[in-house]
């Protein structure tokens, strides 16, 4: 039995929820009440192997199985975790990190130098979507019992981002690699699964870790992810109290702030098309710039912000975040909306009979939002299959390499996890390798520059993004977070749902 199994009956979502307990319920000892956190998710996870980590929603789930080497405070700052401290070489090709020396995993093994190479290897060398992160790492060499040297190919200036993240969870050396660690995780985080409280499609309990080494990180005596990927069950599920807190959408935001519900709202992702297919590999008409600046000009992103968010969030045609060195203030407005402009630039580029493209869609995905696909770009003459992929493999099936198109909510971290995350050749989302040559000009500047040169790089490749349309940006939604009067939540910079470690019982 896969982890990535969806069950996506509403009913029996709600009825799983129902099984559940909010704020509190009988301490195993039976001393009283333990204090229990439990988060509606609209995802699962895959594996429990480090390797096949994936970010976003996905990384409270190994928040509460594993530790890091470095912590993200909720600011964006990086706090010691596994490693007590860090320092780069003065050319900046070798992070050298000093461990704790009282760790343990929870089958026992201890957390060394050994283990924390074991698992970086671990991590670079599997096929996990994350994998990428670590390309640069030459070598990693153990110093002494309790410190590391990672040796780089190039510099990486997102290392220490990447670290706090899915390539810096520690697993148990002994359980790495053994298909054990798929279903139950081997960490020595704050929590431990419990496999009897537990049910894949609907549940994931977690209990404390007795043995923890850092106790103030143990706001709860339980953690349960309730998985709703139904976001009207999703939305019952809090109002109703079976849950303590969970991302929402515009409608169900609407109805939350009706009833009393604690927003933790940030701006985040952006939203819109990747146009994966730049050279035309795929759809030959995508290989024209003015097709894809034709599929810009096509899309009422306005009317799509106020129809599907509310009207919560702003409009945008770039995919660098406002505090990103990419972002460039006046190309914002670039793609009005314009579909005689539209039709105009794909007959120019000879495609004025039309065209097809097939994009992904899952279970779950927006109806209405997939309605105003079809019609906006049927209506300058593309004609849009969309083809179901499973919800579990929707990631997967997005990058595999035989999509032209599809759509995505992405989030803007620095300008460098950008370009690692969507623009650099190897990027995950960058399903079809697109490059040239003043794209690579302008990422090698970013990456060698010292920071007023790799800062003018970033701005001069958001404007050649924009230009040449390899995105299709609509805007930057509010990210709905939700929770009840239960709870105290800390919002986390660059994550539509916050760290495990910003929760913790209401003041």
């Amino acid at each position: 039995m896969t982890l990535g199994r969806l069950k996506a009956v509403a009913a029996g979502i709600a009825m799983a929820a129902l099984a559940l307990t909010g704020c509190s319920a009988p301490s195993s000892d039976g001393s009283g009440d333990a204090a229990v956190l439990t988060l509606g998710t609209l995802i699962e996870p895959t594996s429990f192997d480090p390797n096949q980590a994936q970010e976003g929603h996905f990384m409270q789930f190994y928040q509460a199985a594993y530790d890091s080497l470095i912590r993200r405070a909720p600011d964006g700052g990086f706090e010691p975790m596994l490693a007590t401290a860090w320092e780069f070489s003065e050319d900046g090709m070798q992070l050298t990190l000093t461990l704790r020396d009282d760790v343990t995993f929870s089958d026992g093994a201890v957390f060394d130098a050994e283990a924390a190479k074991a698992n970086l290897e671990h991590f670079r060398t599997g096929t996990g979507p994350q994998g990428h992160t670590l390309a640069a790492v030459e070598s990693i060499d153990v110093v002494d019992d309790h410190t590391i040297a990672i040796d780089l190919s190039v510099p990486e200036p997102a290392l220490l981002i990447y670290l706090s993240n899915a390539a810096g969870l520690m697993g148990s050396p002994e359980a790495l690699g053994t298909d054990e660690i798929k279903t139950n995780p081997v960490g020595s985080g704050p929590y431990v699964l419990d496999a009897s409280a537990t049910t894949i499609g609907s549940q994931y309990t977690f209990v404390k870790n007795e043995d923890y080494w850092a106790p103030e990180l143990q706001q709860f005596d339980r953690v349960v992810f309730s998985y709703i990927p139904d976001i009207t069950a999703r939305y019952n599920a809090l109002a109703s109290g079976q849950v303590d807190a969970a991302i929402l959408d515009a409608k169900t935001a609407s109805q939350a702030d009706a009833a009393g519900l604690v927003p933790h709202i940030q701006g985040l992702d952006w939203q819109g098309l990747i146009l994966f297919d730049r050279a035309g590999q795929l759809v030959p008409a995508l290989g024209d710039v003015r097709v894809r600046q034709a599929i810009n000009h096509a899309i009422d992103k306005e009317a799509i912000l106020a129809q599907i968010q509310g009207g919560r969030g702003e409009l945008t045609d770039q995919v660098f975040g406002p505090n990103s060195t990419g972002f460039v203030e006046e190309l914002e407005g670039t793609y009005a909306y314009d579909p005689a402009r539209a039709g105009e630039l794909i007959a120019e580029a000879g495609y004025a009979d039309g065209f097809a493209i097939d994009m992904p869609i899952w279970a779950n995905f927006d109806q209405a939002l997939a309605a105003v696909i079809r019609e906006q770009l049927g209506a300058v003459g593309i004609t849009v299959n969309f083809v179901e992929v499973p919800a579990a493999d929707a990631l997967t099936e997005m990058v595999s390499g035989r999509f032209p198109a599809t759509w995505m909510s992405l989030f803007q971290p620095s300008s460098w996890t950008t370009i690692n995350q969507a623009i650099a050749p190897t990027a995950l989302f960058n399903a079809l390798d697109s490059t040239d040559p003043a794209v690579t000009d302008l990422i090698t500047r970013v990456q060698f520059g010292d920071e007023t040169e790799a800062a003018a790089a970033a701005a001069e490749l958001g404007t050649y993004l924009v230009e040449n349309a390899w995105f299709a940006p609509w805007y930057r939604p509010d990210q709905l977070y939700y929770g009840n009067d239960s709870v105290d939540v800390v919002v986390q910079v660059e994550q539509a749902v916050p760290s495990l470690y910003n929760y913790s019982p209401a003041s």
